[in-house]
């Protein structure tokens, strides 16, 4: 793991448009792994102003809520349409479809996409309680796409994007762990102190299934980025 402490959000999330910026000029990306939430939104933020060419570059989605439709404001397709795909010309773009109606057969639907598209670089976030996608803790390292049910502290964290919490959906369907594993270089950021006991765990802690993103210290070539706050209980 190299590890990149930024002062804060904005500096962080430059240094990693610059990574991206830099496999997208010199051809080692052609599919660009994507995360959704709040961690990412600076971001993309700096990928909507530089606006760098990405003409031959496939896109594919850590996730999407079940039961959202693509239309539906809080889904993830609306959340990338707005944030990045209105503003650059994506080669195409994948996401899971929350809706369908066999949910199984849309799971290996998506597997194949990612066989077909192999991710070069994969953007994640991480939860509070280590979860990277909707993985959450106990779920197996050797798992691809699949159906989550989620724990009540991602639905909490969840509920400030809906009116209220009863809006918010309780399932999901997540790249599994061994699908983000399989991605050739993975950029982690994670911000605020919030994060930190997280971050601590992922780094520092045990490889454990309890801690899903403790599984990145066994990936050959993972960058994390943090602000000071999240990188504040490091050793």
């Amino acid at each position: 793991m190299k590890i990149i402490t930024a002062k804060n959000v904005e500096e962080a999330s430059v240094k990693a448009f610059n990574l991206v910026q830099e496999g997208l000029e010199n051809g080692t990306i052609q599919t660009l792994g994507l995360a959704t939430g709040s961690t990412p939104l600076k971001f993309y933020a700096e990928m909507r102003e530089a606006k760098p060419n990405v003409e031959n570059v496939t896109t594919v989605n850590l996730d999407e809520y079940i039961g959202l439709a693509a239309d539906d404001p809080q889904s993830y397709h609306y959340y990338m349409e707005n944030k990045l795909f209105n503003s650059l010309n994506f080669k195409a773009s994948h996401l899971p479809n929350g809706m369908a109606a066999d949910l199984d057969a849309e799971c290996e639907r998506y597997e194949q996409i990612l066989k077909e598209h192999p991710v070069d670089l994969q953007i994640l976030g991480l939860g509070t309680n280590g979860h990277i996608g909707f993985n959450e803790p106990g779920t197996s390292f050797d798992t691809k796409t699949h159906v989550v049910e989620l724990t009540k502290e991602t639905i909490e964290a969840n509920k400030r994007f809906f009116e209220k919490v009863e809006d918010v959906p309780t399932h999901a369907i997540s790249m599994g762990i061994a699908s983000i594993m399989a991605a050739k270089s993975i950029v982690l950021l994670a911000f605020g102190e919030a994060k930190a006991e997280a971050v601590q765990q992922m780094v520092e802690g045990p490889v454990t299934e309890e801690c899903p993103a403790s599984v990145l210290q066994k990936h050959p070539n993972v960058t994390i980025i943090l602000d000071e706050a999240a990188a504040g209980k490091l050793k």
